[in-house]
């Protein structure tokens, strides 16, 4: 690919509103990791990052309630992910473990949910030891292996509390046997869409001992397909666009939020909407930081 061809490919993001400058001279580093191995139903999660970058230059500075531009927005080159699987993963937690090691705020653009994994262990070689996870998702990605692979997109988040990492979970409709025995060997927290959605809950309070320090992670199918059929895994029954946004509103209020991210997110041509919407989202979750740093 020539040097016109990945920019027309991987724009940096809010390109038609704002300058790529340094990285250090921006809070808000988004990283494209267009990683797509495990999937296991519909495909296309590859093409997400380039789609919602794209999208993304349709936006505007104003989010309705401040600019999160003014942190500053650096995108990073797009990670390698053409290789093995393994490799494409090491290449996604040595690029996240740049940023964290320049004290900045990871933005990270899946591919698919295993891509997670590979930035939460970042987080650990950047000596983050006492921080937790907030999962919105359709699943509970808890199985131990699935179809025989440990890095499977369904599997991560059994790889994230292997590490003795705190989990709250919310939204989920989707989970084996296996995976409820796993919440309980973990201790994993969780408010699924039979509590949430019927209820119109829009807030959650984290347990009093839960960690100061918050990684977000938002699978693209945790939200309902009436808002977002673009992803591979549909599950009826899921979170509205407001609800999505007050529950992360609801996390950032009470804690530190160190990055976040927004998987699974599988683009249908001809329906941009669904692009446009997603690089929406990662904005307002930007403005929602903006607005309630500690």
């Amino acid at each position: 690919m020539s040097n016109e061809e990945f920019e027309t490919a991987y724009p940096h993001f809010l390109g038609s509103e704002i300058e790529q400058g340094a990285p250090e001279h921006a809070f808000f580093q988004v990283l494209p990791a267009p990683h797509e191995a495990s999937v296991s139903y519909g495909g296309g999660t590859r093409f997400g990052p380039s789609e919602i970058l794209k999208a993304s230059w349709q936006l505007e500075m104003w989010d309705n309630h401040s600019r999160p531009c003014d942190l500053g927005i650096y995108t990073a080159p797009v990670v390698d992910c053409s290789d093995s699987e393994e490799q494409s993963l090491e290449n996604i937690r040595q690029a996240t473990l740049a940023i964290l090691k320049r004290g900045q705020f990871p933005v990270v653009i899946g591919g698919e949910h295993s891509v997670t994994g590979a930035v939460i262990q970042a987080y650990i070689d950047a000596g983050h030891r006492d921080f937790g996870v907030v999962q919105i998702d359709a699943h509970a990605d808890l199985r131990h292996a699935y179809e025989d692979n440990l890095l499977s997109h369904a599997s991560v988040m059994k790889r994230v509390v292997e590490h003795n990492i705190p989990l709250v979970q919310l939204g989920i409709r989707a989970y084996c046997e296996e995976e409820m025995q796993a919440r309980d060997d973990f201790n994993v927290v969780y408010h699924d869409a039979n509590e949430l959605v019927p209820n119109n809950i829009q807030s959650i309070e984290l347990p009093e001992d839960f960690p100061e320090k918050v990684f977000f992670t938002l699978d693209i199918d945790g939200m309902d397909p009436s808002v977002f059929p673009s992803t591979g895994t549909p599950v009826p029954g899921g979170l509205g666009w407001y609800q999505t946004l007050n529950l992360f509103k609801s996390v950032v209020k009470q804690r530190q939020i160190i990055g976040f991210d927004l998987m699974e997110f599988a683009p249908i041509k001809g329906f941009h909407a669904y692009e446009f919407a997603a690089a929406q989202l990662i904005y307002k979750m930007m403005g929602i930081v903006q607005r309630h740093r500690k």
